[in-house]
């Protein structure tokens, strides 16, 4: 039995009473949830569905709490219910009903933890968006790991979810690459407010590779190469790491194209039209101060140009028109002041941003090595970049260690902790039980122990407190799937796969899955083999949701 089964259970069992009592059963919620105690001796759930009641319906709540115990006592798979305190309820389920998880995880396979909690919405999230001057560097790889997870998650939880990168190819910050590259590729030093590194040489060499003849262009002529050509190598490099990191984009979107396509006059005529727009000092400003902004912001200045703002704007009202519901955009530590100019933006617009959009901040990382920071890259001069991170740790262990804390907090990636193949290391621990679940199944195999028909499973024989504990942690998962989508928190998965390996080595100590020697196969290995089995897929799920490989070999 899963917990959402067993919250149906509740429900049905609320219902009954209700009707026996003549109470109004419109007082009843569409669903309700029950949760694992912290304290195992009360009981595998407790359920306060009679306390959240007790009032609406003017019953004592321990009173209400008996007639749920009596309807849930009488519900096959339940052992028993307690009342306790005030009028909870501590469920403890049989071992049969407890241990049929089993089959319905290996049954499920990789549907297993997917929900629709999140059904129905439109969600466009948008992650990275590195300007195309420079490698990524480590924040940015942050927000890599951290927004492929959960756009996996927020689609395991039912949404539509479309990734995009938004690609800043206009601009000051592009002129100045421009004029680095060209600086470059002439021998010269980098202009005072331009680009330095390695990785400026390589492209320029690129550029006068392909394009040889640009140095004997004037000085106009050849920056304008310079920059086409080179905004160009440079986010195809930007895109070749992310993918070899293993994150991909639906859509990738160029600036450029907002101001081609007229997208900033739209959305200022919107703008316009809802009344949040005035004329001062010969510039047009957008009047955010009506809903919250610290001071109005200008989208053309009074020399025709348009701001940043601008396209801001225009950017949020071409995602609404693609039919998201919500715009969700990962920005790093630098940017927390945006966050209250996009609300206010939002609201121009007449949407609600506490629905249409949603801004999450990611804070610093640091590579550390003996204990102290890694301050320089090889290649980009002066910030560490996602190649330098690889090739520290790995892919798999640096989307682990970037998805594994909570994004608002700043994190110190310790590259001896990171490489070590032991349990110091969180992915290696959590890695090995995924080798060691697939090492288990090819050892069954060998000895002619197979976990058999599902129709023949004897889950009642999963009885030992340790099978009973790895059973409740493997029930959790869907919970812990949902919460993390709902709440935007990858690192709840990281987290949870952490208890369920550490469940899953207490198992594997205590109760023998394999017979020794010429011992007879029974239906208790036959059993454990199906929980073995059902722990390799959750494990193997949730890694997949963090974007990390569940290996079969270590």
């Amino acid at each position: 039995m899963t917990p959402a089964e067993l919250a149906e259970a509740v429900l049905a069992a609320a219902h009954a009473v209700f009707a026996d009592r003549g109470l109004d059963r419109s007082a009843l919620p569409e669903q309700t949830t029950v949760e694992r105690p912290r304290n195992p001796d009360h009981g595998d759930y407790a359920s306060t569905l009679a306390l959240q009641l007790s009032k609406k319906v003017g019953v004592p709540p321990r009173e209400l709490a008996g007639d749920l115990a009596a309807r849930l006592g009488s519900t096959p798979g339940i052992k028993s219910v307690e009342i306790a305190g005030p009028g909870f309820l501590n469920i403890r389920l049989d071992a049969a009903a407890a241990g049929q998880l089993a089959r319905t995880i290996v049954t499920a396979g990789e549907e297993y933890g997917r929900g629709e909690v999140l059904a129905g919405l439109k969600i466009n999230l948008e992650f990275v968006s590195a300007n195309p001057t420079g490698p990524v560097h480590i924040g940015g790889v942050r927000w890599a790991a951290v927004g492929d997870a959960l756009s996996r998650l927020l689609r395991a939880a039912g949404a539509d979810v479309g990734t995009e990168y938004y690609f800043n190819d206009a601009g000051s910050q592009i002129d100045r690459f421009a004029r680095s590259l060209l600086a470059a590729a002439k021998g010269e030093p980098a202009p005072e407010d331009g680009y330095g590194g390695a990785y400026i040489a390589e492209i320029a060499n690129q550029v006068t590779a392909l394009r040889p003849e640009v140095l004997s262009l004037d000085e106009a002529a050849a920056q304008e190469v310079f920059r086409v050509e080179g905004v160009q190598l440079m986010f195809a490099e930007i895109k070749s790491s992310l993918r070899d990191f293993g994150v991909e984009f639906d859509t990738y979107f160029n600036e450029k194209d907002l101001h081609d396509r007229g997208e900033l006059e739209h959305a200022l005529n919107r703008l316009r039209e809802q009344g949040h727009i005035f004329e001062a000092d010969g510039a047009t400003w957008l009047r955010t101060t009506d809903f919250g902004d610290d001071k109005d912001r200008v989208l053309r200045k009074s020399n025709g140009e348009w701001t940043y703002f601008a396209a801001d704007c225009a950017y949020y009202l071409d995602k609404r028109e693609r039919g998201f519901d919500r715009v969700v955009i990962m920005l790093g530590a630098d940017h927390h002041g945006y966050i209250g100019r996009m609300k206010a933006m939002s609201a121009c617009f007449g949407d609600d941003p506490a629905q249409n959009l949603e801004i999450l901040i990611g804070q610093l990382v640091n590579l550390v090595r003996d204990g102290a920071p890694v301050r320089m890259s090889k290649r980009a001069g002066t910030v560490i970049t996602l190649e330098d991170l690889v090739d520290a740790i790995g892919v798999d262990a640096s989307r682990y260690a970037l998805a594994r804390y909570s994004s608002d907090s700043p994190i110190d990636i310790d590259i001896e902790l990171w490489t070590k193949a032991g349990n110091d290391n969180p992915v290696y621990y959590v890695q090995y039980v995924a080798a060691r679940t697939a090492n288990v199944a090819r050892n069954a195999a060998e000895v002619g122990l197979t976990r058999g028909d599902a129709d023949a499973f004897r889950p009642e024989l999963l009885d030992h407190d340790k099978e009973n504990e790895l059973l409740k942690a493997l029930a959790e998962f869907p919970a812990v799937v949902a919460a993390a989508a709902e709440l935007r928190e990858p690192h709840r998965v990281a987290r949870y796969l952490e208890i369920t390996a550490a469940a899953y080595h207490r198992f594997y100590d205590n109760c023998r899955v394999l017979p020794r020697g010429d011992e007879e196969v029974t239906d208790l290995h036959r059993a454990r083999l199906w929980l073995n089995d059902a722990t390799r897929v959750v494990i193997a799920n949730g890694l997949r949701l963090l974007g990390v490989s569940a290996p079969e070999r270590m």
